[in-house]
């Protein structure tokens, strides 16, 4: 089949599969739901206060579109914070370090997508 189409009855938030040990953060997986070859897709679900780990992509670029809510993201070696509302996109160069983070009170909506779709990162201290 050549397209795939998820309407939000047929999402379902879980736990990452590669991240078990985490209760908060929930996604929609979408190469599991979609014939995805060369890049990947989720839609990260971030209560209030959840935060993803420090790391560096190794040779994924990432696109970040904060959907509802208001993220912040940590992005390069120095860590410079920006504050990203609903409706903000953040194009990640592969190499760039970075850090998602719910610091608000509301629960967020963030839909992450790369390529190509190797997951390789370098998970650095916080």
């Amino acid at each position: 089949m050549g397209y795939t189409v998820l309407r939000p009855e047929d999402q379902s938030f879980e736990v990452p599969s590669w991240r078990p040990e985490e209760p908060v953060r929930r996604l929609v997986e979408i190469p599991l739901h979609a014939n995805m070859q060369h890049s990947r897709a989720h839609l990260w679900k971030y209560p209030a206060g959840a935060a993803g780990r420090r790391h560096k992509p190794v040779v994924q670029e990432e696109i970040f579109f904060v959907h509802q809510g208001t993220f912040t993201m940590l992005l390069g070696d120095e860590s410079e914070r920006f504050e990203l509302p609903a409706g903000s996109i953040v194009v990640v160069e592969p190499g760039t370090t970075l850090k998602l983070m719910n610091e608000s009170a509301e629960d967020g909506l963030i839909f992450a997508y790369g390529a190509p779709a190797d997951r390789a990162a370098e998970i650095l201290e916080e």
